[in-house]
């Protein structure tokens, strides 16, 4: 049986202003293409299909048309979607009835009874084979909220947060062992922040309060054959463990991650044996470049634009560009100089990012665009004005959570 692993479209994204659908469509038309071409059974999706909880229509019709492409093309593939930290719970589960009588599964939230208990046959899924036999069962959990947990009746030293993701995993897994058959495999899937995960610098919000509730590899069963993960956008393995994967984005969401290696993996299962893992590399449609190499003084800064030479293309083909300027202090009309030396030449500017030589970090962050700086660097900075210096751990952790909550009440 062969898996294909994906995660973190985020379509509806917009890199600085500038909209993506051309790169997002070039991705799933690769995507059903490999689909097709390694005739995959299950294509297993871990989190933020959509970049927003309420996504612009053109992202709805993307992706509709992708699945009906492949409810077309390879009706016997089965495809397992769940919610990400950046999708609505409601919106995703809206259509489930509906795209489940084509084999189409997604799951947005998790739900519970009246008295508490967990809906595991909404999370289970069967996957079949190329014979149609059913081979495995997919534990499709979503991204976790706090209010999804149940965390009474735990001992005072235990982090009540991480707890309840565990029992909550332990309940699904048993569950899933419950139904399993021989020779079914387990398959895990989740949209969290797991323990040495690498995250990207500007586009990932910590799942469930920060470093300090990244989740150990052990919440995952030993029988469980292999875990798609999603979350972070580096593509990387778990606590050395080959079969615990985040398969990464499939294509940049900031410019930090244009030297990414942006993929999916392609899983074989022989029975409940993971028997080959292969990543496959996404092309990239549209580059990212960066001018100069390293930070350098305006006037050359200026003259190596000038120079830069890049081929004619459609607006939405044309490069993104970051702009790194060594400066003495803030130039005054210093995107204007920059837009100037590009003048007809087929990129666009995402970012101009200023390098300060002998300036404070508190005091350069004062004259930088809000997009450009994290919700922390501002409250860092913002604390050091009035108090004089850098909030503590326990402070930063609050805020930290303050911003999960937020985004928690957004979708």
């Amino acid at each position: 049986m062969k898996i294909l692993h994906t995660s973190d479209w985020h379509l509806g994204h917009q890199l600085h202003g500038y909209q993506r659908d051309y790169e997002h469509q070039a991705f799933l038309d690769w995507l059903a293409d490999t689909l097709e071409q390694h005739q995959v059974d299950a294509l297993l999706v871990a989190g933020d299909i959509f970049d927003t909880a309420n996504p612009p229509a053109s992202a709805w019709r993307m992706l509709y048309r992708f699945m009906a492409r492949l409810a077309k093309s390879m009706p016997t593939l089965d495809v397992v979607m769940i919610g990400g930290n950046h999708d609505s719970p409601s919106k995703l589960d809206a259509p489930h009835e509906l795209l489940k009588a084509f084999d189409l599964h997604m799951v947005g939230g998790i739900h519970r009874d009246a008295d508490g208990n967990l809906d595991h046959q909404r999370m289970l899924v069967p996957l079949t084979d190329k014979d149609g036999e059913q081979a495995a069962w997919v534990l499709a959990v979503p991204f976790l909220r706090s209010a999804d947990l149940r965390t009474d009746n735990l001992d005072a030293e235990d982090d009540r947060l991480i707890k309840g993701v565990e029992i909550l995993y332990r309940e699904m897994t048993d569950a899933a062992r419950a139904q399993q058959a021989d020779h079914q495999a387990l398959i895990g899937m989740g949209h969290t922040y797991m323990a040495s995960g690498k995250l990207s610098e500007m586009s990932e919000r910590r799942v469930l309060g920060g470093n300090q509730h990244a989740l150990p590899a052990s919440i995952f069963a030993d029988d469980i054959s292999y875990v798609a993960l999603g979350h972070l956008h580096l593509a990387q393995r778990v606590a050395k463990q080959e079969h615990i994967r985040y398969s990464g984005s499939p294509l940049p969401l900031s410019m930090s991650e244009r030297g990414y290696n942006h993929q999916v993996v392609l899983v074989e299962l022989d029975g409940a044996q993971v028997s080959e893992i292969t990543p496959i590399a996404v092309p990239r449609v549209v580059d990212m470049l960066k001018v100069p190499a390293s930070p350098a003084p305006l006037e050359q800064v200026l003259d190596e634009l000038s120079a830069l030479q890049v081929n004619e293309a459609p607006r939405e083909q044309q490069p993104f560009l970051e702009v790194h300027v060594l400066l003495d202090k803030p130039q005054a009309l210093l995107r204007e100089k920059v837009l100037t030396a590009l003048e007809g030449k087929a990129v666009r500017l995402a970012k101009i990012t200023p390098h300060y030589r002998q300036q404070a970090q508190q005091e350069t962050l004062a004259h930088q665009r809000l997009s450009d700086v994290s919700p922390q660097q501002v409250f860092a900075l913002s604390w050091n004005q009035k108090y004089d210096g850098e909030p503590d751990q326990a402070m930063a952790s609050a805020f930290e959570h303050l911003l999960i909550q937020l985004e928690e009440q957004d979708t």
